[in-house]
């Protein structure tokens, strides 16, 4: 299963209060993959959209049929204390969010999360790994996202 496919297939998922966290070198696929989670969770409203990375913005927000979605690049993040002017914090509550760069985030991490680790271990190619680990509960969906691969 390629990235596009296993992001659509998370995009039927994910609901309010999820929260996945996109950690991997630069080139990874991280932004690719939230680009096509967010793709497909607009296109089910009818709604076609460019999708930036928010690198420069440190966030973007859609709305969506199944709530606020924000996507967040917290590569520029200077301090800890920004993602409260940001709002992020209230997100992780109330929106589905989609982090990169999560290590910024320091104690601030939410304790319900799903953690999706790129690497590339040959830069030869375009061949991505992905590991993933889910923290707390409500990620049952997983078991049927993977069970065709």
């Amino acid at each position: 299963m390629d990235a596009a496919e296993l992001a659509v297939n998370f995009a039927t998922h994910l609901k309010a209060g999820d929260c996945v966290l996109l950690s991997g070198p630069v080139g990874a696929g991280k932004t690719h993959f939230a680009r096509y989670i967010l793709q497909t969770m607009m296109a089910r409203d009818g709604a076609v959209e460019d999708i930036p990375s928010p690198t420069f913005t440190l966030v973007q927000v859609y709305d969506t049929s199944a709530g606020e979605v924000w996507h967040t690049d917290l590569y520029r993040l200077t301090h800890v204390d920004e993602l409260t002017e940001l709002g992020l914090d209230d997100a992780f509550d109330t929106a589905v969010t989609l982090v990169e760069w999560p290590d910024r985030l320091g104690d601030t991490r939410p304790a319900r999360h799903l953690d999706l680790m790129f690497s590339m271990p040959d830069l030869d190619t375009d061949v991505r790994v992905l590991d993933l680990e889910s923290v707390g509960d409500g990620w049952d969906w997983l078991a049927k996202v993977f069970a065709d691969v």
